[in-house]
């Protein structure tokens, strides 16, 4: 019996958030049937992705996924490899068991590795609890995968593992177990517990050592700089979190010396006697004078570098003023969505970045409309919070549109209650407030982005978040100029209305000719997945957190200077 074509279609998590976002070459050994590197491709589309693979039906997948793909044994002396560049990744999954002789492979492949490249591997534990249980009972099973997979040449331990990339002259970054029913091992070293003692064994590393059923490693060519990230969020609400903290810290965490924590509404701080590089970034603090400065200098006490993160106009809420800005001003930094947002708080901290909100991975293109479907309705998606002002004035306008030819029509709204309620035609959906995941799976699929914003100082200050979302789903975008004049270029990624005359024609536009929606849509993707990726944003982040780092001393005396209540 060999294993399914799912065996070949799988998706490791593990290794996925750990190949750099800023990879270029990629060799994946055993790529199966290229679902690993189409994922990746999703979250950095300009990579060229090369894949290993000898079963032909998988390697024949995965040839319609990836840019190269090899047929052929990875131990091979000599591999008919594609001109590439130094390799930025090189990765391994599920693979080094197989092979006869794994030491000498790895050395052999390591050294197509650049100077900055990483090592990635998923590899099976041989000290899991079930290999000792069956052994214990003369049993070694025969199974088509797993741990006594019968394919498996080769056995490691945590230790061996680590022998196995000092062989390669390799940098061991991190070896993280990859543990499932944990409560099931700790069950079979209890029923060995009276025994520990007579073998010298201690239970806790016992129990470490049995627990993975695998282990991810990461090593690098060469050690780079650690730097830990802790983030203090908002509740979960639209995205905010997901864009703003989440997102950029998986695409930050991809590179093996950077770790990161998030937590909504408080963490527990790093020790003030370690001397790891920290920063902890807060996601609009809400600091009050008096109260906050003991919070703030305790933050300071314990060596962090303090990131006051903001993406909204402050002047909507006067209690930042009536604290004397202490939001901005009692952090050593501010990062922000947008540059009229930072000349707003540069005057409080001039020590500022401006990150504009980006998609974590390019979803995937919409599918084309079959021919022997019919004529469906064009889908128009509109979902914001707090937007009745920006929607009103053309809902009117909206309703004559769809009053015209009803059938031809069909509206999801997310969050709006008032915006639904407010339509009279017939085929509409809502969907309260909820999570981003659920919020993007309903825009996805539609063909149409509704994305009003009235020209205030409110909304001169938003990001243009909402076309970024719309445009990597392939959506025709239909917007105000406010904010989205600088993003859109009118007639090619985007429609920008100001009256309901252009607002009307543009619909009857779309509505005549579908196909000009959907090459508008794919326009506006690829304008996504040229730019406004976060992978597109990962050195500039990361090379301003260690800045702030290495400035910290600078940096922590103009703190000082701006609020002297601070001061130890």
């Amino acid at each position: 019996m060999t294993a399914g074509p799912s065996y070949y279609d799988r998706v490791n998590p593990d290794l996925l958030q750990r190949i750099p976002v800023t990879a270029r070459t990629v060799l994946e050994v055993g790529c199966g049937a290229g679902a690993l590197g189409a994922a990746f491709k999703a979250i950095q589309p300009e990579v060229v992705y090369v894949g290993l693979e000898q079963v032909e039906e998988a390697a024949t997948r995965a040839a319609g996924r990836l840019d190269h793909v090899l047929r052929a044994d990875a131990e091979e002396q000599e591999l008919a490899l594609p001109d590439l560049p130094p390799l930025d990744c090189l990765i391994y999954g599920d693979v080094l068991e197989h092979l006869r002789d794994p030491w000498a492979t790895l050395r052999r492949h390591a050294a197509l590795l650049g100077d900055e490249g990483v090592l990635l591997a998923c590899v099976p534990n041989v000290q899991h609890w079930s290999v000792l249980a069956n052994l214990l009972q003369g049993r070694w099973p025969q199974t088509d995968e797993g741990l006594f997979d019968r394919t498996h040449l080769r056995w490691f331990t945590r230790d061996s593992l680590r022998d196995l990339v000092a062989g390669c002259g390799l940098q061991l970054q991190e070896l993280t177990p990859r543990i499932f029913q944990p409560e099931q091992a700790e069950a079979f070293v209890r029923l060995l517990e009276p025994s520990l003692a007579g073998l010298g064994v201690d239970r806790q590393q016992l129990l470490a050592g049995m627990a993975p059923l695998q282990y991810v490693l990461r090593a690098s060519r060469r050690p780079r700089p650690s730097l830990h990230l802790d983030c203090i969020t908002l509740r979960p609400q639209a995205g905010m979190v997901d864009v703003r903290i989440l997102q950029p810290l998986r695409s930050l965490t991809s590179q093996p010396s950077i770790t990161a924590r998030a937590a909504h509404g408080s963490l527990e701080l790093l020790p003030a006697e370690l001397t790891l590089p920290r920063l902890l970034i807060w996601q609009r603090p809400n600091l009050a004078i008096p109260e906050s400065l003991d919070q703030l200098r305790r933050v300071l006490h314990n060596g962090y570098m303090i990131v006051s993160e903001y993406d909204d106009d402050p002047e909507r809420w006067p209690a930042i003023a009536t604290h004397q800005h202490l939001v901005f001003r009692g952090v050593h930094a501010v990062q922000v969505s947008t540059e009229p947002l930072a000349a707003a708080i540069r005057p409080h901290n001039p020590e500022l970045a401006v990150f504009g909100n980006a998609l974590e991975a390019l979803p995937p293109p919409p599918p084309q409309p079959q021919p022997e479907s019919g004529e469906t309705p064009l889908r128009l998606f509109f979902g914001a919070i707090n937007r009745e002002a920006d929607w009103a004035p053309w809902i009117a306008t909206l309703n004559a549109v769809f009053a015209a030819a009803p059938e031809r029509w069909h509206v999801e709204v997310v969050h709006d209650r008032a915006f639904f309620d407010a339509l009279t035609l017939p085929s509409r959906q809502f969907t309260p407030t909820c999570d981003y995941a659920t919020y993007r799976r309903v825009l996805g699929s539609c063909q149409i982005a509704f994305l009003p914003l009235a020209d205030t100082p409110f909304n001169r200050m938003k990001s243009d978040l909402k076309a970024v979302e719309a445009g990597g789903h392939g959506l025709a975008i239909l917007a105000s100029p406010t904010v989205y004049a600088d993003s859109l270029r009118e007639g090619d990624t985007g429609r920008l209305f100001q009256t309901a005359e252009e607002l009307s024609a543009a619909l009857h536009g779309w509505l005549a000719d579908p196909a000009s929606a959907r090459a508008m849509g794919l326009r506006a993707r690829q304008w996504v997945a040229g730019s406004r990726l976060q992978h597109h944003q990962a050195v500039a982040r990361e090379t301003w957190y260690r800045s702030l780092w290495q400035r910290r001393e600078e940096l922590t005396a103009r703190l000082y200077e701006r609020v002297p209540q601070l001061r130890p």
